[in-house]
């Protein structure tokens, strides 16, 4: 399997990459105080890493950040029950999470701010969730060395 990889860069030096898949941050190299530049992420030098990942390093999560006990919850007096990826809970939007999902991406330059924008859509009923969700984020990199998540 090949994923494209998409890069953020500032006048300043500073680079941002991440990958559709989750909407992963794989990098992001910014200068020290001397000016030498270093990578301040964790993560893994492989796509077969991140996709076997348990550790979400530069996910994006949901639908749920956070633990459903028991993978179980009532909304408006329906009872619903979600994969257990985390025993014995369901843990940031289950094993097909956000960090899973293989995001759409439309690149932007604009006033100085290099960004990106993800996409994804998600149907109702998708692990057992309810509603239907269409999810955007967006990435951005301006020349103060911002790097914004919206």
């Amino acid at each position: 399997m090949t994923i494209d990889a998409f890069l953020l860069a500032n006048e300043r030096g500073v680079e941002v990459r991440f990958i559709p898949l989750g909407g992963r941050i794989t990098s992001i190299h910014v200068p020290d105080r001397r000016g030498r530049i270093a990578d301040v992420t964790l993560g893994y030098d492989s796509l077969d890493a991140y996709m076997a990942d348990a550790r979400y390093f530069g996910a994006l999560v949901g639908r749920y950040a956070n633990r459903i006990a028991r993978g179980r919850f009532t909304l408006d007096g329906m009872a619903y029950s979600l994969p257990i990826n985390d025993p014995p809970n369901h843990l940031h939007g289950g094993p097909r999470g956000f960090h899973c999902r293989e995001w759409a991406v439309d690149r932007f330059r604009r006033g100085g701010v290099d960004g990106a924008e993800l996409r994804c859509e998600i149907a109702a009923g998708d692990d057992g969730y309810p509603g239907s969700l269409s999810v955007r984020v967006t990435y951005s990199l301006d020349d103060d060395n911002q790097l914004r998540v919206e």
